[in-house]
């Protein structure tokens, strides 16, 4: 039997495991996406190949469709992305130093494209406001909610989620930097000035490779 069956205390037993395993294996989300980016890795299979091309796609549609002229990203991670994408106007945001100078370089030729550190981010008015394939990621309660107000400030026009959207409070041991959460709970209650305009399925769910699939699905939020 397993620790989380056991009637009544498995699953506290199982949540509290699962969390003194991150305490003691993951200092935090940053670090880890900071050292991830200067071994050389990147943002994932979800940012590439035709995921991204699924993403951009979807996007794409929307700006000309809304006539945005300017987009907020946060954690744009390596932006391959952004390389498929049409935006008049961007600026992205991120917790790695060393992906974030990466970006600045490989965009230096587009006085469009504007990088930044998280940590300077200042909320202005602006028509599109992004989070794609960031939610599951954040693995700490006061880094999830931080993100969540931010994209649900007052300021922006529009907000686009793209995400899984259910509870894993058991976690994945073996990928220390993945949370899944029911994030719509969280605007449900708290961005009551937002309504959910549409969702649209993944074109490729995930069928148990990340390289051609994913548990994220796009949601549609617009200031009421």
């Amino acid at each position: 039997m397993k620790v989380k069956d056991i009637p009544f205390i498995g699953p506290i037993l199982s949540s509290l495991s699962s969390k003194l395993y991150r305490r003691s294996y993951f200092k935090n989300s940053g670090e880890y996406w900071e050292k991830r980016y200067k071994d050389g890795g990147n943002s994932g299979s979800g940012s590439y190949n035709q995921l991204a091309i699924f993403k951009a796609e979807i996007l794409n549609q929307f700006v000309e469709k809304n006539k945005i002229s300017s987009v907020v990203e946060l954690g744009c991670g390596d932006a391959n992305q952004l390389k498929l994408q049409k935006y008049p106007n961007y600026i992205g945001y991120d917790v790695s130093n060393t992906i974030l100078d990466s970006c600045s370089k490989t965009f230096s030729e587009d006085n469009t494209k504007q990088f930044d550190h998280i940590s300077n981010f200042k909320s202005k008015k602006t028509d599109l406001i992004l989070s794609l394939d960031v939610i599951y990621h954040l693995i700490e309660d006061d880094v999830y909610y931080n993100h969540m107000k931010t994209l649900f400030n007052a300021n922006n026009n529009n907000v686009i989620i793209y995400s899984s959207n259910f509870d894993d409070d058991y976690g994945n041991k073996e990928i220390k930097h993945v949370r899944h959460r029911r994030f719509t709970n969280w605007v449900e209650k708290n961005a009551k000035d937002f309504k959910l305009d549409k969702l649209i399925k993944n074109k490729y769910p995930y069928s148990g490779d990340s390289k051609t699939g994913s548990l994220a699905d796009f949601y549609f939020y617009s200031h009421r």
